[in-house]
């Protein structure tokens, strides 16, 4: 492959870039972290403003048409800044954007889809459950039986970013109990106002400035043609957004990374001992060295799958992989650039705590790295694990 941008991807980039230094300052995300359960209005208004939320979709409903790589681009420049504000924002293309673009109804992305692009409205993902994330064919519980023109939803989702804001919460719920699961769940836009939606914040120890919450349907009615895509097959549309939520999640990890390993080098310059600065010092940069080489595997990994996607090629394998490489690259950055700053790195004073904490979050959503590689070893031909 070619890992040259294209003059418009170039142009992508350095506008997210500049946006990220002038708006996403070190000052600014710290308030976040400190102050904010979601990113602030005024923040989504700008980034609408030079186009995050058209990306993705069609330009016939007021989109830029751009692909993965073009999300994977911006999605880099925001979390090396903010991954709290990347994931709140890109809840919105994992929830609402790709879905409704692939699988609504004209009427449905004639509808929600300029509201998207326009920043207007704001959307969520529930998936999870609280039986289980990773095995989410066995955990799933929710359910939507049909009533007349509607559906009636009943259940609980857990782990659900940016679901105490959102307008609409895309939802998954089996449709039909006696078929094997993956040939019986459906997707529906679930009105977040609805009578019989509840959503409570969890506390965590990270990503303070994107909330994760637990939602609760209580016989929520929704209109049949709320339906997204075919009724029954909802796993088999949900795919086509599990993976690209692989790379998004990579790419999540990526930006922790090259945060982490930014202060860390810097410190490295600016601290002395014993009449150097300890970047001088052997260790240190051997430190310094292995987070480097950590993040160029996870970047050229991640962007190595958004081409296949982009492609119309098999990317799932890739994409746990990435999943994988990108998580270990914060982990080291994080926990050797603790070791950097020392002291300094445990008060709040630095952001390194931060990275610290954020990080952790990666590990496990939205799979375990153990689940990962067993998905990985099963793709060679070993039987499953589970």
């Amino acid at each position: 492959m070619d890992f040259t941008f294209t003059e418009n991807q170039e142009m992508i980039r350095e506008t997210f870039r500049r946006f990220a230094d002038k708006e996403l300052t070190r000052e600014y995300v710290r308030w976040l972290d400190e102050n904010c359960d979601y990113p602030p209005d005024d923040l989504r208004a700008k980034l609408a403003e030079i186009g995050y939320f058209g990306i993705g979709v069609p330009e016939e409903y007021g989109g830029v048409g751009s692909g993965t790589m073009e999300m994977c681009i911006v999605a880099e420049e925001l979390a090396t800044a903010s991954v709290a504000v990347a994931i709140g924002m890109g809840v919105v293309y994992l929830g609402g954007t790709r879905p409704l673009s692939e699988f609504g109804s004209e009427e449905q992305k004639q509808r929600y889809l300029p509201e998207i692009v326009s920043g207007e409205k704001k959307w969520s993902f529930a998936l999870t459950e609280p039986a289980g994330g990773t095995d989410i064919l066995g955990a799933i519980a929710t359910t939507a039986r049909r009533d007349g023109d509607e559906y009636v939803i009943s259940g609980s989702k857990i782990f659900i970013s940016g679901a105490h804001v959102a307008d609409y919460i895309l939802t998954i719920a089996i449709t039909d109990k006696e078929a094997e699961r993956k040939n019986g769940l459906s997707v529906f836009i679930v009105d977040a106002k609805s009578e019989g939606v509840s959503v409570s914040l969890i506390p965590k120890l990270g990503i303070h400035a994107c909330g994760t919450c637990e939602v609760h349907y209580d016989d929520v009615r929704v209109p049949a043609e709320n339906l997204v895509g075919k009724e029954n097959v909802g796993w088999y549309q949900l795919l086509s957004t599990l993976n690209p939520e692989r790379i998004a999640t990579s790419m999540l990890s990526l930006g922790i990374a090259k945060a982490a390993f930014k202060d860390a080098l810097q410190y490295s310059k600016d601290r002395k001992a014993f009449g150097k600065p300890i970047g001088q010092f052997q260790i240190i940069q051997n430190y310094l060295a292995d987070i480097a080489i950590e993040i160029e595997n996870a970047r050229n990994l991640i962007y190595k799958c958004s081409w296949l996607c982009d492609t119309g090629q098999r990317y799932d394998v890739e994409a746990t992989m990435a999943k994988i490489v990108a998580c270990r690259a914060s982990e080291k950055a994080a926990l050797m650039g603790m070791e950097i700053l020392g002291g300094y790195g445990f008060t709040m004073e630095y952001d390194m705590q931060r990275h610290f904490r954020d990080y952790k979050q990666m590990m496990f959503s939205p799979i375990s790295d153990e689940m990962s590689k067993n998905y990985i070893a099963q793709s060679y031909g070993l039987p499953r694990s589970y």
